[in-house]
């Protein structure tokens, strides 16, 4: 199970110049081949699959926690996404003059036509995302290696829209991406080690380009967060630091686990968007819930 917290890894700054495009560009780390919606279902799967658990659990335990944070990098990535397509068009409820009429020169009118101006399972080109992107074949060696593939393709993608966007909220997303992600390959590179004893990390980093070429990737490493691997659970898969210890390839600092999840920070209000009928309850009188919290004791504002 996944407890859920209304929070984000990162504080994302609000975009200086919103950008349709931008936005349709970071899809592709979302809903992308190499997108967080194929790592987060590639892991959990080969969790749910997971067999001789009892005789290799340090094994199932590293690729269920990095699968219980995948579900919070779908998060920061589609809040990057909405806040990039926030004020893009014109708001109001009249729909005569067009509010819309910018939204026929976006790479992805799916944005307005099947969203709200906001992020969905798409890639940077509109195709949506689907389950023939998991692999979860039930042999731990090839998953492994399949995983290490997977993330050092999402690590390439990662640059590539780093180059595209210069946003400052899709690159501090993009950075943090980078060395989370980059945490994720010598994770499965050290799994790699542990199973086979060939030295998977001697061939770090791919693509050959350190984190520290990224300003924004950069502080997050000052942070030490390419050294922590997080649990995501209260009280399992602790034995995830019997492969993720030791020295990290990059720097030789020594990696740890931290039980628990990333602290995180407020997700982003979002304003509405009345010219896309979102959300579309004008007439909803929210003295309603104020009353009945009230009665609950239960802390409601707007």
């Amino acid at each position: 199970m996944i407890l859920k917290m209304d929070r984000l890894p990162i504080e994302l700054p609000t975009p200086k110049n919103p950008s349709a495009n931008d936005a349709a560009a970071i899809q592709e780390l979302l809903g992308g081949k190499f997108g967080e919606m194929s790592t987060l279902m590639n892991y959990t799967f080969q969790s749910f699959n997971f067999r001789g658990r009892k005789k290799i659990r340090p094994f199932y335990d590293v690729i269920a926690s990095i699968a219980g944070e995948e579900y919070g990098h779908i998060e920061v990535v589609s809040y990057a996404i909405n806040l990039l397509l926030t004020g893009v068009t014109k708001r109001g409820h009249d729909p005569v003059p067009g509010p819309l009429a910018d939204a026929v020169n976006a790479r992805n009118t799916y944005h307005y036509i099947a969203s709200g101006q906001g992020a969905l399972p798409v890639d940077s080109m509109g195709n949506f995302w689907n389950g023939q992107n998991v692999f979860s074949s039930g042999n731990l060696k090839l998953d492994l290696l399949h995983n290490f593939f997977l993330e050092c393709g999402a690590r390439g993608n990662k640059m590539r829209a780093y180059e595209m966007v210069t946003d400052p909220t899709a690159r501090t997303m993009v950075g943090y991406l980078l060395v989370r992600g980059g945490l994720h390959i010598v994770a499965y590179a050290k799994a790699l080690e542990k199973l086979t004893g060939v030295e998977v990390t001697k061939l770090l980093p791919i693509p050959d380009l350190s984190n520290n070429a990224f300003p924004e990737a950069k502080k997050f490493m000052e942070q030490k967060l390419h050294l922590q691997l997080y649990t995501f659970s209260q009280e399992d898969y602790k034995q995830a630091g019997l492969i993720w210890n030791g020295p990290h390839p990059d720097d030789g600092q020594e990696c740890v686990v931290i039980e628990g999840a990333i602290p995180g920070y407020p997700v982003p209000d979002l304003e509405e968007e009345p010219q896309l009928n979102a959300p579309g309850a004008d007439d909803f009188d929210p003295q309603v819930f104020s009353d009945m919290a009230k009665k609950m004791g239960i802390k409601y504002e707007y």
